[in-house]
């Protein structure tokens, strides 16, 4: 099929579809994928975790260095792929081909960075990260094969973005489930048989991460995609890279900052309430991680259509792509709430069996979830932000829940209320309406003003 063809096909697709129809084909496959990768990851965590407490204690400070590479893809994989769905729904495929590659040898870059930047203080970093020196042979020994392929696994991540936000959501599935059904397998193997202990368990990683890597650049290479990489534009465009993370710093922040906020939490449960509301928030964090992925899914899955309408003018489907977000997201975190506050044991009792742990983790889960209703209004207005453009607005709404919200609350209301430890856990339903009700009023306001824009006619 020639080029025009297929431009021509997508834009009807992207254009014409029934909306609900187009929202559960891309975010179907985006949630598949986020539910392997979580699945692998925890595989990580359960095979290292029989070798030693050492070992696992590494998986833990690596998952730090893991968060950075992630931040930094999806920082440029959002980015660039809001601009390419905006290019590709104005018809403009040289411009969509220019910001894909360029975000592609951009991620080469941020990698190569990353990677000597870590070589080159590995033992320091890892301290940084909160090994101990215990824990410091093993973080090194895992953290090393990851550092080399950082390139790779950012550039992966760039590119399957790239692909949801061409509409082909199926074919970045095929590879980051095929990637992580291979760390899974490859994680007993050569851990256990081949008796390299963690550095088994990252070369695992590494490799499940490199298939994925083969996969969605050698589509990228070839004639099905109208996002077709090529050479000469990976140096020409680099004046194309501060849109990029402009409208990815939002991703960036939300993702960079969970290592953040977690350390936060655990230093003020630790003074408070010690072990038993330490292992609490691990718990909570770990239920929330999955609880919470359809939620991103669906935002996931609108983000190109929106953006994608909003490139090719649409205001009326931009409006119902906007809408249809904002229901499904808020029935979700609303039905999620209500299991939460009715049945809190049966999401603590997924992670733990001790009688003391799981009575205090059910109790401290309705304190923590306390907000999470009004959860789908914050993810619906800040991806619609993001797709359609409103960088600025997208970062003060991120940046202003974790860091002008959360962290301080998790010290000011210990010190103002009797009990401190349910306090720090009543921070997140406190930032969260705060942060809800700013992001709504600020959303409404920049949303109408980019719909009037659209509808202003061209000169």
């Amino acid at each position: 099929m020639a080029n025009a063809d297929r431009s021509a096909e997508q834009f009807r697709k992207m254009t014409e579809t029934p909306i609900p129809k187009l929202i559960l084909s891309l975010a179907a496959p985006t949630i598949l994928s986020m539910l392997i990768t979580s699945i692998y990851n925890l595989a990580d965590t359960f095979f290292v975790g029989q070798i030693s407490t050492s070992a696992s204690g590494a998986v833990g400070v690596v998952s730090s260095l893991m968060a950075i590479i992630q931040a930094l893809g999806f920082m440029l994989g959002h980015g660039a792929g809001t601009i390419i769905s905006r290019s590709l729904g104005s018809r403009d495929t040289t411009a969509a081909t220019r910001f894909a590659s360029t975000s592609f040898f951009t991620a080469l870059v941020f990698g190569v960075v990353l990677a000597v930047a870590g070589l080159g203080t590995l033992p320091h970093f890892m301290m940084l990260l909160g090994s101990t020196e215990t824990i410091l042979p093993h973080a090194c020994a895992y953290a090393r094969p990851i550092l080399i392929a950082a390139p790779l696994m950012i550039s992966s991540l760039v590119m399957n973005n790239i692909l949801r936000y061409e509409g082909k959501a199926s074919f970045a599935m095929i590879g980051l489930v095929t990637g992580g059904l291979l760390n899974i397998a490859l994680d007993p193997l050569f851990i256990f048989a081949l008796d390299m202990g963690v550095r088994g368990a990252a070369l695992a990683t590494v490799l499940s991460q490199a298939l994925s890597c083969v996969w969605v650049t050698s589509f990228l290479c070839g004639k099905k995609t109208l996002l077709r990489l090529r050479r000469e534009n990976l140096l020409s465009g680099l004046r194309l890279v501060p849109p990029c993370i402009a409208l990815g710093s939002s991703s960036f922040v939300m993702q960079a900052s969970e290592s953040v906020i977690f350390v936060c939490f655990n230093s003020s449960l630790l003074k408070y309430g010690g072990d038993l509301a330490v292992g609490a928030m691990t718990i909570l964090t770990s239920v929330m991680q999955f609880a919470l992925l359809p939620l991103t899914g669906l935002s996931q899955g609108a983000q190109p259509i929106t953006s994608y309408n909003y490139g090719a003018r649409n205001t009326d489907r931009v409006r119902q792509s906007f809408r249809l977000l904002l229901r499904a997201c808020l029935i979700y975190s609303m039905a999620l709430w209500a299991f939460v506050m009715l049945c809190p044991r049966v999401f603590a009792g997924l992670f733990t069996t001790d009688a003391a742990l799981l009575a205090f983790t059910s109790r401290a889960l309705r304190i923590y979830c306390g907000g999470l209703g009004l959860f789908g209004i914050q993810i619906a207005c800040q991806m619609t932000l993001v797709s359609t453009g409103n960088a600025v607005c997208s970062i003060i709404v991120a940046v202003l829940r974790k860091f002008v919200l959360l962290i301080p609350l998790i010290y000011i209301l210990p010190r103002f209320l009797p009990d401190p430890t349910t306090a720090v856990y009543l921070a997140e339903p406190v930032a969260d309406v705060l942060a809800v009700t700013f992001t709504a009023v600020l959303f409404s306001v920049q949303f109408k003003k980019s719909l009037q824009k659209l509808e202003t006619p061209l000169q």
